[in-house]
């Protein structure tokens, strides 16, 4: 059984929106952080946003403004919506969650137990 499944994925121009869903289950949805990374051939995988205990957000500098990570605790689902998307957005999104931080630490620097498939997000100019 996979732990968590993406969804929402797809081809939009630059400028245009996605919704990315993250279904998790109620083994796989807590209140640690959780969130969305990205990553492109070549790249390391890089975080983009996270949400951990009752809504505390982090972003990445490049997105902030543009994206926006919230949760449905009542369906154990997590969602980035992606606004004013450019070319450089293009990456496969996974979404990560059960990720344990050291005190002092936000959620980029967390160790995360379970991971999504990854869903592609494709921006052309």
């Amino acid at each position: 059984q996979v732990p968590l499944v993406e969804s929402g994925g797809g081809s939009v121009q630059a400028g245009g929106s996605l919704r990315l869903s993250c279904a998790a289950s109620e083994y796989t949805y807590n209140k640690q952080c959780m969130g969305w990374f990205r990553q492109t051939p070549g790249k390391e995988r890089e975080g983009v946003a996270f949400v951990v205990g009752d809504g505390i957000t982090n972003y990445l500098e490049s997105v902030k403004g543009r994206f926006t990570i919230s949760q449905d605790n009542a369906k154990n689902t997590l969602y980035l919506q992606m606004n004013d998307l450019k070319p450089e957005d293009t990456a496969m999104y996974y979404c990560a969650t059960d990720g344990i931080r050291r005190a002092g630490d936000n959620c980029f620097k967390a160790d995360f137990g379970y991971w999504g498939q990854g869903t592609q997000v494709t921006v052309s100019s």
